[in-house]
């Protein structure tokens, strides 16, 4: 049974990177830079959307909505923290991740920033549609954060506690807040065709993010060698990452007229590993 009247909090948690070897899934380069592709989105991207939802708590006016959403800015300006310290880490190890993650900061600066010359219908309309590119996002967040929780082939390949703690904590609140960006795009538009456009425009860029910054950290990386597709699904076949189809099939998901967040992932699990989970056990 999924727990009622939950909130939304955020964990102030730590982790110490001192000993996290390069290649943190031992002798699965291109599992862990392909994992490590999410601390170089993350920080940027994060920032972004607690941005963007603070800039719409004013539009709304369902009190449990707004307290959804504040405890979801809470969580996800954590998450940037705790990626960050990971970029920390890399550049350390003599892999500087500054190139790719100026870039990054540039898209969500320059391309989906805010546009203080329109007028404040233009704005508005602006601000929801960066609110439906969050929920498209958070989608795939909700699932990738299911997977994580029920990867157990990580666990069998030996990945690093440390960070298998902070790809599990992170998966957990993903899963928790999972409805509050798609909720909120609701609250203030209920077209479908505003929903299915956000999707169409948002998976292509993050895909192409994603498949770069992992050639960028294979490249960095001189014990890494190519990233190859055949790697990918030869990790995906062992459960070390989601597949192609998988991630395909959550894709189409998003756009069924009966679709909710509530689908992706169950609450209840994501609550039982917080509760178990040493670095959200600290917080403090």
């Amino acid at each position: 049974m999924e727990p009622d009247n939950l909130v939304l909090q955020p964990r102030d948690v730590h982790f110490d990177w001192a000993e996290l070897p390069m290649h943190w899934v031992p002798e699965e380069p291109v599992t862990t830079h392909v994992m490590n592709v999410l601390h170089l989105l993350l920080p940027a991207g994060e920032r972004w959307f607690v941005r963007t939802f603070q800039q719409a708590v004013p539009l709304i006016t369902d009190d449990d909505l707004r307290e959804d959403v504040l405890g979801f800015i809470g969580q996800e300006a954590m998450h940037a923290e705790a990626h960050s310290e990971v970029l920390d880490h890399l550049l350390a190890k003599g892999l500087d991740p500054r190139p790719f993650t100026n870039r990054v900061e540039w898209v969500f600066d320059r391309i989906l920033g805010d546009r203080p010359n329109l007028t404040a219908h233009r704005q508005r309309e602006q601000l929801i549609e960066r609110i439906a590119i969050v929920a498209a996002v958070e989608h795939f967040t909700a699932y990738l954060g299911d997977w994580m929780l029920n990867a157990t082939a990580l666990d069998r390949a030996g990945i690093d506690p440390t960070m298998l703690d902070l790809l599990r904590w992170h998966a957990a609140e993903e899963v928790e807040h999972r409805s509050v960006a798609f909720d909120l795009m609701r609250h203030l538009d209920r077209r479908y065709a505003r929903r299915a456009r956000a999707m169409l425009l948002s998976a292509p860029p993050l895909l192409w993010l994603w498949i770069h910054g992992a050639r960028f950290l294979m490249a960095g990386d001189r014990t890494a060698g190519r990233l190859t597709l055949r790697d990918f699904r030869r990790a995906g076949r062992r459960g070390l990452l989601p597949t192609g189809h998988d991630l395909f099939r959550a894709f189409l998901r998003y756009f069924h007229r009966g679709y909710h967040p509530k689908q992706e992932g169950s609450t209840s699990q994501a609550v039982a590993y917080l509760a178990t989970s040493p670095a959200a056990r600290d917080a403090h």
